[in-house]
């Protein structure tokens, strides 16, 4: 259980790390559009990767107790996704849709990477 509270706090590190450079992007880069909407994204990215990994844990404690399991919060993710979809169609002039469904997938970038760099470390 210690080496999946690494990982955990691995990844929400990278996302920390890619929301901050996405606000200098926003800050210094005439591209505001795009970078509100990856900053929307990513944002709503990042909540899903958190109850994710809540939802992991939970299943997981329960499996371990022989409680019964619930599921991992699919219908939140697909919801939120859903939400960030709406938001950028509503105010197209502030959020670039493309750059706000990009930003949605960064938790699996981030998860990928995270495997692949550090899987024989751990």
């Amino acid at each position: 259980m210690n080496q999946y509270k690494h990982i955990i706090t691995r990844q929400r590190k990278w996302m920390f790390y890619l929301l901050a450079l996405f606000v200098l992007g926003l800050g210094l880069t005439p591209y505001t559009r795009i970078f509100l909407g990856l900053l929307l994204g990513t944002t709503l990215s990042f909540y899903n990767l958190w109850v994710m990994q809540r939802k992991i844990d939970r299943f997981g404690q329960a499996v371990v107790k022989g409680g019964r399991a619930f599921g991992i919060g699919t219908f939140t993710r697909f919801a939120t996704a859903g939400l960030a979809v709406l938001i950028a169609l509503h105010y197209e002039e502030h959020f670039h849709s493309l750059a706000v469904i990009m930003g949605l997938m960064t938790t699996y970038v981030v998860i990928m990477i995270d495997f692949a760099l550090f899987r024989n470390q751990d």
